[in-house]
């Protein structure tokens, strides 16, 4: 439990500097931005309740709203992917439900489930995001482009890290 618990905060503030330090930085054309802090939403345990989503996507948000100068916005579309994960991981349960210690990662259920699943989330969080940032709806194609190459490039990213990361657990 207290492996646990210092695991995950290790994973946030990993996650958070990444993308403070690094992929703030990265603007290839104006149109890709990977946002992988995210993933800490989403690797969350399933069973994590609903108010305590919400308040850590509410956090990290303003975290990286507070070193990107970007005013709430980061927070808004944080707490609306945190606000919509629990309906699709219930979109996404297996026939037999989840384990109660699931962890929705790549490792516990493959590669194609947690694409279908983070492309949904982080989609939505950057749809959110862009569409709160530019605010006009003449700029809507221009968005979506914006929304896809940036959730293409999120999602490589976070693949990569949760292949980095995610180690196999060793048999007993």
């Amino acid at each position: 439990m207290i492996t646990d618990l210092i695991r995950l905060v290790i994973y946030f503030i990993s996650l958070l500097v990444i993308q403070i330090a690094l992929l703030n930085n990265v603007n290839l054309g104006g149109y890709v931005n990977p946002f992988v802090y995210v993933l800490f939403i989403m690797i969350l345990p399933v069973r994590t309740p609903g108010p305590l989503l919400l308040a850590i996507g509410f956090i990290m948000g303003l975290v990286i709203d507070m070193f990107s100068n970007s005013m709430g916005m980061h927070a808004a579309a944080t707490v609306f992917m945190a606000y919509l994960r629990p309906t699709v991981l219930k979109f996404m349960a297996p026939r037999e439900g989840y384990e109660t210690e699931s962890i929705p990662s790549l490792r516990e259920f493959g590669v194609s489930w947690f694409l279908i699943y983070g492309t949904i989330l982080v989609f939505m969080h950057h749809l959110m995001l862009f569409l709160i940032e530019v605010f006009r709806i003449s700029e809507l194609p221009s968005i979506l482009l914006r929304v896809l190459l940036s959730t293409l490039a999120t999602v490589s990213v976070m693949l990569m890290i949760q292949y980095l990361t995610d180690k196999p657990q060793q048999k007993k």
